[in-house]
């Protein structure tokens, strides 16, 4: 919630492969579809779309660069930043996000 992050590779929802979606570990705001997850190899979580108004996008010039920051639209928590290096064939966009910033519950 703080506008940290958690080291690549470490998180636990990186290589969930499980069916359902991804809430907001704060609030319990439905974020993201695991349709939309995809493997960047950057070491956290990718999606190539939230969910419709799910999600705030805010300039972000922390760390001498320029970047795109995601926060939950309900509660603002930092969940992470947003590129446009995704998939070409969706939406262009990779959602970069932090596990701990997540839950995740399974469709039955």
């Amino acid at each position: 919630r703080e506008k940290s992050t958690e080291l690549p590779f470490t998180g636990k929802y990186l290589y969930n492969k499980k069916t359902g979606f991804y809430h907001c570990a704060a609030c319990g705001n439905k974020l993201f579809s695991s349709e939309t997850k995809f493997d960047s190899g950057t070491g956290w979580p990718s999606f190539y779309n939230s969910i419709k108004n799910a999600v705030d996008l805010k300039e972000d010039n922390s760390i001498f660069m320029k970047r795109i920051e995601v926060q939950c639209k309900k509660c603002k928590s930092h969940l992470g930043h947003v590129f446009n290096d995704g998939p070409k064939e969706t939406t262009g966009k990779r959602f970069c996000i932090n596990s701990i910033a997540l839950n995740f519950k399974q469709n039955q």
